[in-house]
């Protein structure tokens, strides 16, 4: 990925924004999500944006993050405007509309749908997905399986991710997004 003007004013916005841990996932998901854009014939250098974007509203406090939801125009379903940790992805998908003047629909949605996902994500949109759960900072139990999947196929570790995502928050007793159960119902014809 050739460093642009562009790309620096994003990470000195970012170094100054997030913690050096969330700094550090950032530029990792933007590797990883540029490695499986080349595998899987995708538009890299929006793969490295939308990655190295996607969490840019994460440490925002939780209140200025649901005042950017409230103001988005894009799709929110009730479900996300009452659990504080999706609040980030529709407001990152704002922040980088008003703060860098990005309008490629492609990255606006690939950020927005990274947490929950949706049926008939585009593919830059799956990677972002992906790249987030796979990215070189993850070390859950079963990351190493993921990053198999992912290497093998997209629809495949999509699949795996959802489930593993929704069975997650589901033992957490949490709200599962309608966007999330029609990415699994797309999804779920992949699972061997």
């Amino acid at each position: 990925m050739k460093e642009t003007k562009q790309i620096g004013i994003y990470k000195k916005y970012l170094r100054e924004h997030l913690s050096k841990k969330r700094y550090t996932h950032s530029l990792n998901v933007a590797a990883s999500a540029v490695e499986l854009a080349k595998k899987y014939d995708c538009d890299s250098d929006k793969a490295y944006t939308a990655g190295l974007l996607h969490d840019i509203a994460k440490e925002l406090p939780a209140e200025e993050q649901l005042e950017l939801v409230k103001q988005s125009g894009l799709e929110v379903h009730e479900i996300e405007t009452k659990a504080v940790p999706l609040f980030h992805a529709i407001a990152g998908a704002e922040l980088v509309q008003e703060l860098f003047d990005i309008h490629d629909p492609e990255i606006i949605w690939a950020i927005r749908w990274h947490t929950v996902a949706a049926g008939g994500m585009s593919r830059l949109a799956v990677i972002i997905y992906i790249a987030d759960l796979i990215s070189a900072d993850r070390d859950y139990k079963d990351v190493g399986r993921m990053r198999k999947l992912a290497d093998k196929g997209l629809e495949r570790a999509m699949c795996e991710a959802l489930r593993f995502s929704i069975g997650d928050s589901v033992s957490k007793g949490n709200s599962i997004p309608p966007s999330t159960l029609e990415a699994y119902n797309e999804y779920i014809k992949y699972r061997k």
